[in-house]
């Protein structure tokens, strides 16, 4: 009897622990996962989001605040999510994360970057004492639905993307480096002059180029130094035409004098002879 009683306190633990892992296992988080399709949800109601890593230290450490944080969700009528930037590199790059874990708070699309002590209580007071008003809010311009930022996403996208294809095409297809290298230059050089020639077909067609007229150049004015001796030059030589002028006068009035005394004695003529016989 003894021997038996024994026996049923070690399978009594057994079965306590069992019942209670597959319990602790299969309890659904309440934490919500956001990518770079369903982001837009945090443009409506009030959300706590956190970007994270898997391999990050400190946001492991968070994690059990962030889970008992969103226990309360639905009592502070706030929804808790969070966003792991090694997947959704999109995200990431809306937000610009630079540090982790990087906490922000959004209401209606008003985004917010969170501070404070990163507790469970300071959690609920952050958001039940409205603690989030005196944050200045993101510039408009630095949004995560801002041009800008949807700029910035396809950047950090596009950068997965070149790292993912080198990756496939040295380690699955056997290349050498200096060939995924070459590609992609070829690409950067290709892509970038097409987006010069649309750029110059978009200027041209909004601003189209006008012909310059030549400009004509500014006549110098001599300076006084030099300006008198031309005076002078220019003085001399219109007395030098005045005299002139006065000279073929008299020569023309000496000639008219000579021609009319010629032609008197022409009229004129010698005396006529008388007859003395």
């Amino acid at each position: 009897m003894a021997h038996s009683g024994r026996l049923l306190v070690p399978l009594a633990a057994l079965a306590l622990l069992l019942w209670a892992v597959p319990g602790a296992h299969g309890r659904r988080s309440n934490v919500r996962v956001l990518t770079d399709e369903n982001w837009t949800s945090l443009l409506e109601g009030e959300w706590m989001i956190e970007f994270y890593a898997p391999w990050c230290p400190a946001c492991q450490n968070l994690q059990p605040e962030w889970e008992s944080f969103a226990e309360w969700g639905e009592d502070l009528e706030v929804k808790v999510a969070k966003v792991d930037v090694t997947e959704q590199t999109g995200l990431s790059g809306r937000f610009i994360i630079t540090a982790l874990p990087s906490i922000y708070h959004c209401k209606d699309g008003e985004f917010r970057r969170y501070l404070g002590p990163r507790t469970k209580k300071d959690f609920i007071n952050f958001i039940s004492e409205k603690e989030w008003k005196s944050v200045e809010p993101v510039s408009s311009w630095f949004g995560p639905s801002s041009v800008l930022m949807t700029t910035m996403s396809a950047l950090f996208q596009l950068s997965v993307f070149i790292r993912t294809s080198h990756s496939y095409l040295v380690h699955d297809l056997g290349f050498p480096a200096w060939i995924s290298y070459l590609v992609f230059a070829f690409a950067t050089v290709l892509s970038g002059l097409l987006l010069g020639l649309l750029l110059i077909f978009v200027a041209d067609c909004f601003c189209p180029s006008k012909r310059r007229k030549p400009q004509q150049q500014p006549t110098k004015k001599p300076s006084p130094e030099v300006s008198q001796p031309l005076k002078k030059v220019e003085e001399e030589r219109e007395a030098n035409e005045v005299a002139s002028e006065e000279g073929t006068e008299n020569k023309e009035g000496a000639s008219q004098d000579t021609l009319e005394s010629s032609i008197r004695q022409r009229c004129v003529g010698p005396p006529p002879a008388t007859d003395k016989s």
